[in-house]
């Protein structure tokens, strides 16, 4: 590590370490980013596309073995009338969400922006003929909310997209060709996403793992990130590739699984690297708009599930499929309002914060900020708890919602809160301050 990026990093005052990735030196612009990026904690994820018409999920394309080039007469019928953008932002906003990650271009190949690269787009081969991301892009800098673009790195239709992965098999392709096109392509568009649409805090990846079965494949990720922080240095990079992190790569991501944890399957071989983390979840069970899929998910379980996140130092990006139409499902935006409700109340206990020094536990987390540590008990059947802190003075401690004083006990082997009841809220917080 060189003395002069440490020199900045310490100037700036961040508290993020600087970690070395074969010779990624990140600008003090990014390291401000990442910074700003923990400080959000909450992000809503929009898996919105022309597969959205047919109403079963992001990946019928392949699920049904749809040929492309039947598959792309779904863009002629494609004609959201409902998209609002100022709508979609404030209810996003409402809810207390910093930030938004949009799907730009999926593995069905179609780019939800205008591209000169290719007229599979909704601006050239819909009768809608806007450019929802430029809409979406400009109502968020309006209303103060970042921007991050998903771009998939596997594409479904174009012929040098080649060797197939594990996927993409039965769309009707009988030719490929050469893979440095797709790679020229994919620079390309992220060029024009990155120059034509103004400010963009990161670029999510997808589909690296549809390579695993060629495992010496080579992507070429250092040439594709070089560039997207050669035209925007602040631009963060991340890559849902469930594998240990990529030289250039400035977050971490987790799908459908808190850091650290692999109950869905997708992160056995990925451990908890030192950079910000993020972990994305459905708000219902599928990503894409699935219209039999109505198993949302209790406003309960939502905001249980950003609490333990930022308990694990990391973000929650959760997810929506828009509707055909271009209107949110109304489930979705009413669980947007209860949790806006709560963050309303708890926000101080969740941004800015970190993981606190009380590490997970069965019964809840910690989040720090200061020298204050909110003590997020989500699950808990006594009056009493024990927390094993030893190296901090508690000066008080209080009920967050309403400021009474929580009595304690404090000794050489940690403190004991004595609560008046046994907890029945949502998120009962004590705060503990130094």
């Amino acid at each position: 590590m060189k003395k002069g990026i440490i020199s900045l990093l310490l100037a700036a005052g961040l508290s993020l370490p600087v970690v070395a990735q074969e010779g990624y030196q990140p600008t003090p612009e990014n390291l401000k980013a990442r910074q700003e990026f923990q400080d959000n904690k909450f992000g809503i994820f929009l898996h919105y596309g022309i597969y959205s018409m047919m109403a079963d999920g992001e990946w019928v394309m392949n699920n049904r073995n749809l040929n492309y080039e039947e598959y792309a007469k779904l863009a002629g019928g494609f004609y959201p009338a409902n998209f609002n953008a100022a709508e979609w932002v404030a209810a996003f906003k409402a809810a207390g969400a910093k930030y938004i990650c949009f799907t730009t271009r999926h593995h069905d190949g179609f780019s939800m922006f205008n591209s000169r690269y290719s007229d599979f787009n909704i601006v050239q081969a819909t009768p809608f003929k806007r450019d929802i991301v430029k809409e979406l892009v400009d109502e968020c800098h309006k209303q103060g909310i970042n921007v991050h673009f998903y771009y998939s790195l596997l594409d479904w239709r174009r012929e040098d997209y080649y060797p197939l992965g594990n996927s993409g098999h039965g769309t009707g392709r009988t030719e490929h060709g050469d893979f440095k096109t797709y790679h020229q392509f994919m620079k390309d568009q992220l060029s024009e996403l990155l120059t034509n649409y103004g400010k963009i805090d990161a670029i999510w990846f997808d589909g690296e793992w549809d390579q695993n079965v060629n495992p010496d494949f080579d992507w070429g990720l250092a040439d594709i990130y070089s560039h997207i922080h050669s035209l925007q240095p602040a631009c963060m990079i991340g890559n849902n590739h469930h594998k240990a992190l990529h030289p250039g790569e400035d977050f971490q991501l987790f799908e459908r699984d808190l850091p650290g944890q692999n109950t869905a399957g997708y992160s056995a071989g990925q451990t908890v690297g030192e950079l910000p983390l993020e972990t994305c979840e459905t708000m219902n069970g599928m990503w894409g708009y699935k219209i039999t899929d109505q198993n949302y998910k209790t406003t309960e379980r939502l905001i249980h599930y950003l609490v333990k996140a930022a308990g694990m130092n990391a973000n929650l990006l959760m997810n929506i499929g828009p509707q055909p139409d271009g209107s949110l499902p109304a489930i979705s935006v009413e669980r947007l309002k209860e949790m806006g409700d709560w963050m309303k109340i708890y926000g101080e206990t969740i941004y800015g914060t970190r993981g606190g020094l009380v590490p997970p536990r069965d019964w809840g987390v910690t989040t720090q900020k200061g020298n204050s540590l909110f003590v997020h008990i989500l699950n808990l059947k006594d009056k009493g708890l024990f927390l094993p802190i030893t190296d901090k003075k508690i000066k008080q401690a209080t009920l967050f919602k309403n400021g009474e004083k929580v009595r304690f006990q404090q000794d050489k082997e940690g403190v004991l809160l004595r609560l008046a009841e046994v907890p029945t809220d949502i998120d009962y917080v004590v705060r503990l301050d130094f």
